[in-house]
């Protein structure tokens, strides 16, 4: 099976059942994506389907052929972070980091969709992703500041 990630060609071998999520970290070594719920609940896994943010761990690697896959190792061009990652360092969001790379994923897909969002609406966008450490002021913050840039 061919997937298109981070704007690469890759070959896996796999079942077409397995998880978008299993075959990133399994087959293509891209551990960014963390496995958390495995129910699609806590954004972990996040990753940017044909430019919208999915819970890959939901996803079987079959419905990702023949579309775009970008994960968080996909976001830094030429040695330059993207914007929402830019952000995210410069508010100080990250404590212990594990639900950052969905964090920054579902980021990224809501500034694609609405370049200007509200306090609102990045909230409902950013729903459903989980951060056990409480600092959802500062990735709204972040998400607001990736959005000026």
């Amino acid at each position: 099976m061919e997937l298109q990630v981070n704007g690469v060609s890759r070959s896996i071998k796999t079942l077409e059942d397995t998880s978008l999520l299993q075959a990133l970290r399994e087959e293509l070594d891209l551990t960014g994506s963390k496995y958390g719920c495995g129910e699609g609940q806590c954004g972990a896994c996040t990753v940017l389907l044909n430019g919208v943010a999915v819970r890959s761990c939901r996803i079987p690697v079959k419905s990702a052929e023949n579309k775009q896959v970008i994960t968080i190792e996909g976001l830094e061009q030429n040695g330059k972070l993207h914007p929402v990652q830019e952000a995210f360092l410069k508010v100080d969001v990250f404590q212990c980091g594990y639900c950052a790379p969905g964090m920054i994923m579902s980021a990224v897909g809501l500034l694609q969709q609405n370049a200007n969002p509200t306090e609102e609406q990045i909230i409902g966008a950013m729903n459903g992703n989980i951060c056990r450490c409480g600092t959802y002021p500062r990735i709204v913050r972040a998400i607001q500041e990736a959005a000026k840039a």
